[in-house]
């Protein structure tokens, strides 16, 4: 896909809530923010971030711990305070908020905590605070870093299960790589204060009350089909849409067709 190489991107770090949190903003209009996934960063959403700025004012960055934002500290955090206080500081009332696998489980969190500062949302293959994993499972990845180091953790975090679609396209497999060998790692060889939302938020799904588009892979993995099942018959009014040949990585394994149900979804 080719980007829109003219465009002008304001980047920096935000100091929020005793982190620095990398963010990149451009183009005009109404607000989307985009949520990245675990072990990836920003980059994910290259293809999203560079067509939709013609139309959009889009912002995307660094959850703390990820890409060129700081590492978490021994102080509780969470992700979903981190975005409202970034919004806040780039004088975003309200947007619609796209998050993918972990960064889904985020926009839900701020959804239900911050209802008037989204103003819909999409969640793409999609974690949920308070699911049980059913077969997905980190362990493989972290008990690899704990005992050979964070590279080696990365290395199998790359070559999970859950990438198994996107490895077959050689240019997604590769952006991929990229962004995972750069990640510190930290994740698999620390405990992590973030605290999500109490109740967990797949008891308070109820309690979003803007529209909702649930887009999941029709690769993914069984455990992000269910939990896409959850959400859409719990967030009153949601719609899903399962997109066909692809996996986790959606966006990324078919861009096209993911920022023409994005686009659509925007447009009404």
């Amino acid at each position: 896909m080719t980007h829109n190489t003219g465009l002008k991107i304001e980047s920096g770090f935000a100091e929020i809530n005793g982190a620095s949190v990398y963010f990149e903003i451009a183009g005009q209009g109404k607000p989307i923010v985009f949520v990245h996934g675990l072990g990836l960063d920003c980059r994910m959403w290259d293809d999203q971030f560079f067509e939709l700025s013609d139309h959009y004012r889009i912002l995307r960055y660094d959850l703390r711990g990820f890409g060129r934002s700081s590492l978490p500290g021994k102080e509780n955090y969470s992700h979903h305070g981190d975005l409202y206080a970034l919004m806040q500081l780039l004088n975003i009332s309200n947007a619609c908020l796209v998050g993918l696998s972990m960064g889904g489980r985020v926009v839900v969190d701020f959804a239900i905590t911050y209802p008037d500062s989204a103003s819909s949302i999409v969640l793409v293959d999609s974690a949920l605070n308070g699911y049980s994993f059913k077969s997905f499972s980190l362990a493989g990845v972290e008990g690899v870093a704990k005992v050979n180091g964070t590279a080696n953790g990365n290395h199998a975090w790359l070559h999970h299960e859950l990438f198994g679609a996107a490895r077959r396209q050689p240019v997604v497999v590769d952006r991929l790589k990229e962004i995972i060998s750069s990640y510190s790692g930290w994740h698999w060889i620390n405990p992590n204060p973030w605290q999500p939302i109490n109740p967990a938020a797949i008891h308070q799904l109820d309690k979003i009350h803007v529209r909702a588009l649930i887009i999941v892979g029709e690769e993914d993995l069984p455990d992000f089909h269910d939990i896409a099942d959850i959400l859409r018959s719990r967030i009153a009014g949601s719609k899903k849409v399962v997109m066909k040949g692809v996996g986790h990585m959606s966006n990324m394994e078919d861009s096209t067709g993911f920022n023409h149900l994005l686009l659509e979804f925007l447009s009404v």
